[in-house]
């Protein structure tokens, strides 16, 4: 079958080709089915923000190997003890890329995002097929196509998101990155009744879809002074939460200082694995007690993900399109951040 892998580990913005990663269109076997397993004709697998990350080797995974985790697809088949949540073949489906093993230390403490064995099932989604467990497998509702099933994914995280800073009717609130982790939770932010959000984004066009999703105000950090910016917005007192959706180092750096006093600072995006961010521990966590943290993946999101789907504006999230054959062009196109969000269609037709 076609899959999209890694074949040269090194940034895919590096100017010299000798140096440069290189993710392309290859052929490889299809994952085996088990009996508690569905196979998963793949309709669009959408390219996250970490992807190219990993052709970095942000993990230290051997190449060659597969990329791509936020899928829709149509059930192809399913194993003889596929049996607990009414699945059939034919179903369109979306889901969670990781099977968290349920007997882990972890598992058992309620904290399923650090189970010890859910790498074991994360396979590649920019595959023509792929193999889940039952466990990882939701049935999109009738009214969510194909197209926009593939975002399930990324609303689990901004639902996992919204767990962790427990947003509160009337807040201020800033997102660094108007991508499009930052703009669906401009979306739930707007949804939980924010007074004020703020959104830092450079991209023009990302500036101007957060204002028509609810955003109070749009602040270029090209060309402002972010800081005397989100003072002047907030009269002094800075932003109640502040969620970095960028992954930038620059700007990271700059958000303890609009964060309010007793205020949260959310680092929510995918960083290089060797930064490390200074900060003044005196100023920001003891004397304006910031409570900073971040978040890896969306345990006990997906069902919630599931049913506030569909109250999400995402038409111009699936807009733009390539073939599972044009990887090189897809993620060409994704670094130049001409689109908001790109899908690969996996099997035409679907």
């Amino acid at each position: 079958m076609k899959q999209i892998q890694v074949v040269k580990i090194g940034s895919l913005r590096e100017p010299d080709p000798n140096r440069r990663g290189e993710i392309r269109t290859v052929q490889a076997p299809e994952y085996e089915m088990g009996p508690e397993d569905v196979k998963i004709k793949v309709a669009y697998c959408a390219i996250c923000g970490s992807d190219p990350h990993l052709a970095e080797n942000i993990f230290g995974w051997d190449p060659p190997f597969g990329v791509g985790h936020e899928i829709s697809g149509v059930i192809a088949d399913m194993g003889s003890k596929v049996n607990k949540k009414g699945l059939k073949v034919g179903d369109r489906i979306a889901g969670n890329f990781l099977k968290f093993c349920g007997t882990c230390y972890y598992c058992q403490n309620g904290q399923q995002q650090f189970c010890e064995f859910a790498n074991e099932s994360n396979r590649a989604g920019m595959s023509e097929y792929i193999t889940w467990h039952e466990s990882q497998v939701c049935k999109l509702p009738d009214n969510v196509d194909l197209k926009t099933g593939c975002l399930l994914e990324p609303i689990s995280i901004v639902v996992r998101m919204m767990d962790k800073i427990n947003p509160r009717f009337g807040q201020r609130i800033a997102i660094s990155g108007g991508g499009p982790i930052g703009l669906l939770a401009l979306q739930a932010l707007h949804m939980f009744g924010a007074a004020n959000i703020t959104v830092i984004e450079p991209i023009a066009n990302r500036r101007e879809l957060a204002l028509s999703y609810g955003a109070a105000n749009v602040l270029d950090p090209a060309d402002c002074n972010v800081a005397e910016e989100a003072m002047r917005i907030t009269n002094g007192k800075g932003y109640d939460t502040v969620i970095d959706c960028s992954g930038n180092t620059g700007a990271a750096a700059a958000l303890p200082a609009i964060t309010a006093k007793g205020g949260m600072l959310m680092y929510a995006a995918m960083y290089p694995n060797q930064y490390e961010m200074p900060i003044n521990l005196f100023k920001y966590l003891y004397l304006n007690e910031i409570t900073a943290c971040g978040f890896y993946v969306a345990p006990y999101a997906f069902p919630r993900a599931l049913q506030i789907m569909p109250r999400f504006n995402l038409a111009e999230f699936t807009k733009q399109v390539y073939y599972i054959d044009d990887a090189q062009e897809a993620f060409e196109a994704q670094i130049s951040g001409k689109y908001l969000k790109i899908l690969i269609n996996c099997n035409k037709g679907l």
